[in-house]
């Protein structure tokens, strides 16, 4: 994200209502202390630190998520950042059962571009952002093509967090990819193999266990 907010890391705010305190502690996690002398008093976390909610190339919060169970779910906390003159957790509410929502304030983010998405990300991520910028304009994709393309985007620069089915998917699909760039690459991947075959088929000779090949693969 904005590496001008990196400097909140390491720091944390609090915030006390009712008979509750909040404790926001930013890319680490957010947690709530009943201020009471009850027995079973509660004290757990909100959300640990998992990824960036953008709209519109714009960082509007941060999404603590997988915090406590709470029924058959995790708790969730969405922290809103919004333009304050001190460093300051200024509101907590419980927009639905478990899931919580902070409005930070900070300085950090009062210059109009001091959110911006695009900046922030590598040359080449930005280039990829131009070119599909350039397919929507051409009618190469529709919105929703561009869409994706942007969260792709995102998930690539470490912003949205790439779900586990899609990583195990990503992985898969570098371990069995049979396609190559060049002819060249083809080859030299087939010579590899041709030495790990024979290499196999030595030892599972020399140890007197039976194999079948089919000359024709």
């Amino acid at each position: 994200g904005p590496a001008h907010l990196f400097r909140l890391a390491g720091k944390c705010f609090s915030f006390v209502e009712s008979t509750y305190k909040y404790e926001f502690c930013p890319f680490s996690n957010v947690t709530q202390h009943e201020q009471t002398f009850r027995w079973n008093a509660y004290s757990g976390i909100l959300g640990i630190w998992h990824e960036w909610e953008i709209i519109n190339n714009t960082f509007v919060g941060m999404w603590m998520r997988e915090g406590d169970s709470c029924e058959s779910k995790s708790r969730q906390t969405k922290v809103v950042l919004v333009c304050g003159k001190s460093n300051k957790l200024a509101y907590v509410s419980e927009p639905s059962t478990c899931v919580y929502s902070l409005t930070f304030e900070t300085p950090l983010v009062c210059h109009p571009h001091s959110l911006l998405v695009y900046p922030t990300l590598t040359e080449a991520l930005q280039r990829k952002w131009d070119e599909a910028e350039q397919f929507l304009y051409d009618g190469l994709i529709t919105e929703q093509g561009y869409k994706k393309k942007l969260k792709e985007i995102f998930e690539e620069a470490g912003l949205l967090r790439v779900t586990e089915e899609k990583e195990f998917e990503k992985q898969s699909k570098k371990t069995i990819s049979l396609e190559f760039e060049t002819v060249e690459s083809c080859n030299k991947e087939y010579k590899q193999l041709s030495k790990e075959f024979k290499k196999i088929k030595d030892l599972l000779t020399r140890h007197g266990i039976a194999y079948k090949t089919n000359s024709g693969e």
